[in-house]
């Protein structure tokens, strides 16, 4: 449990992360175990990805979800933690292949240093592995859970590779693939505590839905951040998305209160011209017409509803955490 003399009323999230170093300690030795394996590359990418940093995120959504639902049961949590945080590298993994990325956090990124092959693999096997160790734990729900958000991990990627490029995507699609590609595996890692603590299903889902939206909003805010970027402290460059052909939210908001010519203008920037004139002129609009602002007020609405489920559980300093991150998803560097 979360240390006693923890002001839940005023967590602050350098205090949540402080509070559970020594468990995220313990879950990093989980992920090293995870990339256990006589393939010698598998633990040499493992070590590779483990020391580049993360803030192990989506481990500690679990671990507090656990402790807010009162799970004293022994180290469950810690290892579901560390399948949860493989299942979320394994992504990171194919990702980086699919998007020909050279960067991750300011680093090389695995493909670039051992090749698309090598990776996809090691990709395969963290995945495998991970639902592996979670059938060991002989929990149909927890296994439901972590198998399904896997599932839709990977339909988010393919409906996104749908819509490269497509000028033409509606919000409500855009929600779908963040959605699937980044809240449902914080969802799924908020409901696996739920589940650990044996809570009745109103507070299951109250838990799972905190999550769901409480993801929505990091890849909300990841994209926002796309077109404030700083290289060297986000460890990607400005308008990355859109070189990619990725429509996001704040292009959306763009192209609904742009004018006909220079909506028009917007969609020809998108279909064909990736130059830094053309992403210049997309940044200089978005500015006339504060879609960024715009942006950053829905997120935050959606921050608000998040928080709202968790109502359902009286005070403690787990909740104040969990409220905590997810204040920081609007905040955060990435």
């Amino acid at each position: 449990m979360i240390a006693k003399q923890a002001q839940a009323s005023s967590m602050q999230l350098q205090q949540v992360f402080d509070l559970y170093e020594e468990r995220i300690r313990l879950v990093e030795q989980k992920i090293r175990e995870l990339f256990s394996n006589r393939a010698s590359i598998i633990p040499l990418i493992g070590n590779h990805l483990i020391s580049s940093g993360g803030k192990r995120l989506r481990p500690l959504f679990h671990l507090l979800s656990a402790d807010l639902a009162g799970y004293q049961g022994g180290d469950a949590d810690i290892e579901i933690a560390g399948i949860i945080e493989s299942i979320h590298t394994a992504s990171l993994l194919h990702d980086d292949v699919v998007d020909m990325a050279d960067v991750r956090r300011g680093k090389p990124t695995a493909n670039s240093v051992w090749g698309n092959q090598v990776v996809v693999l090691v990709g395969d096997f963290l995945y495998s592995n991970a639902l592996r160790t979670a059938v060991l734990l002989k929990n149909q729900k927890i296994m439901e859970s972590l198998s399904g958000a896997t599932t839709r991990m990977t339909e988010g990627e393919l409906l996104q590779l749908n819509r490269i490029g497509d000028v033409d995507i509606t919000e409500e699609e855009y929600m779908e693939i963040i959605a699937a590609k980044t809240g449902a595996l914080i969802s799924a890692a908020c409901r696996v505590g739920a589940i650990l603590g044996k809570l009745p299903e109103e507070k299951e889902n109250a838990l799972a839905d905190f999550g769901m939206k409480t993801g929505i909003v990091f890849q909300m805010a990841d994209d926002i951040l796309d077109y404030m970027a700083n290289e060297g402290e986000l460890g990607k460059k400005l308008g990355k998305d859109l070189e990619e052909g990725k429509v996001t939210l704040p292009l959306l908001h763009l192209l609904q209160a742009a004018g006909k010519e220079e909506a028009g203008e917007i969609k020809e920037i998108i279909r064909e011209d990736f130059s830094e004139k053309g992403i210049g002129r997309i940044l200089l609009l978005l500015k006339k017409y504060r879609s960024i602002e715009a942006s950053f007020d829905k997120a935050s609405a959606l921050v608000t509803e998040a928080q709202e489920h968790l109502s359902l559980f009286p005070d403690s300093a787990a909740k104040q955490a969990l409220l905590a991150i997810s204040a920081y998803s609007l905040q955060r560097d990435k």
